[in-house]
């Protein structure tokens, strides 16, 4: 059976995301993306095939992007907390993910 890891979703990413994604595609991406970040195999193998799941650069906080949907450009940031717990933070519009750094810096209260 598989192991869940706890994804805490503090700021309401998971609705934000559902009102702003433009198609009901995207909406499936995300609840996939989900399964994938809430399980804790994919993080004892660090693999993740579906959303890519990988640390900012350029940022001194220990960040994550993970993709909801790659060609589309919609991603998910995530930060783990000191019990291992995965929050998240963000969800980012398919246009503003090259721009990571900004977007973080306009949600710095978010970041920890």
């Amino acid at each position: 059976m598989t192991r869940i890891k706890a994804l805490l979703d503090e700021y309401g990413v998971i609705n934000e995301a559902n009102k702003i994604l433009p198609s009901d595609e995207l909406r499936i991406d995300l609840i996939k993306a989900l399964a994938e970040l809430e399980d804790n195999e994919c993080h004892r193998r660090r693999e993740f095939p579906h959303t890519r799941l990988h640390k900012v650069t350029g940022i001194k906080q220990a960040i994550y992007r993970a993709d909801i949907n790659k060609q589309s450009g919609w991603r998910i940031h995530v930060q783990y907390s000191k019990d291992q717990q995965l929050h998240l933070k963000d969800v980012i519009k398919g246009g503003r993910h090259d721009n990571v750094v900004e977007v973080i810096k306009a949600k710095r209260n978010r970041y920890e």
